[in-house]
């Protein structure tokens, strides 16, 4: 392992210590998903990276200049960070484009109420540096594994800050058998033939039940 990747592996360790002491001590919210799984962490998932960008700091005002798609989300609905780790849907039999409409991707289909809407918000969102391979990381807390993951990113001409995300945007990249129960997943992607900013979109098909997790992470391909 590159140092680099230990240092994110620590930092992810030591966020999710500190969220977790947070809310035994009262401090955040918390909510019936509590006991939900994951999410990716890099190249972050939307509500993920609000969380990690400013979950210390999200009544800072200068958030609405700095990273104005996270103020809204914040605005919106604070428990879609608070609760990153609950983006999900359960039995869908695997049919995910009829459980999950157009338009409506990044919030699973406005799962848990509504909470998450505010993902699904057209505009500049914070993006990750790749190239066309790279790798995609889950933090999955309750270490309960995958059945699979399905990863697409959407095709060269999608422009993300003006167009709705829909399944007819995005090219299926990558599929995946099982993986035993652990914290941290890796997975290789390549998605060559892409330059600037682009949306991958992973479905993560957790094993323990069926329920499955979907997810927006805003990327500029180098």
């Amino acid at each position: 392992m590159h140092c680099h990747d230990q240092v994110k592996n620590s930092n992810w360790t030591l966020r999710a210590v500190a969220l977790v002491s947070a809310v035994l001590l009262g401090l955040i919210p918390w909510t019936d998903t509590a006991a939900a799984h994951g999410s990716i962490v890099d190249p972050a998932a939307r509500n993920y990276g609000c969380f990690d960008r400013w979950g210390s700091d999200h009544l800072n005002p200068n958030m609405a200049q700095q990273d104005p798609m996270c103020w809204q989300a914040w605005q919106d609905n604070p428990n879609a960070m608070w609760n990153w780790n609950g983006l999900y849907r359960e039995n869908v039999r695997g049919n995910h484009q009829g459980a999950i409409p157009n338009g409506q991707l990044c919030s699973a289909g406005r799962t848990e109420g509504g909470r998450y809407n505010s993902m699904d918000t057209v505009g500049p969102w914070q993006t990750t540096s790749v190239g066309s391979n790279f790798s995609l990381r889950l933090y999955d807390q309750a270490s309960h594994g995958a059945d699979y993951f399905q990863i697409y990113v959407t095709r060269q001409g999608f422009n993300p800050h003006t167009q709705p995300l829909t399944w007819n945007d995005l090219e299926l990249v990558r599929t995946t058998g099982r993986y035993a129960p652990t914290q941290n997943i890796t997975v290789d992607v390549n998605a060559p033939g892409r330059s600037g900013n682009h949306i991958v979109y992973t479905i993560w098909q957790a094993s323990h039940m069926d329920q499955s997790y979907y997810m927006c992470s805003d990327v500029n391909f180098r």
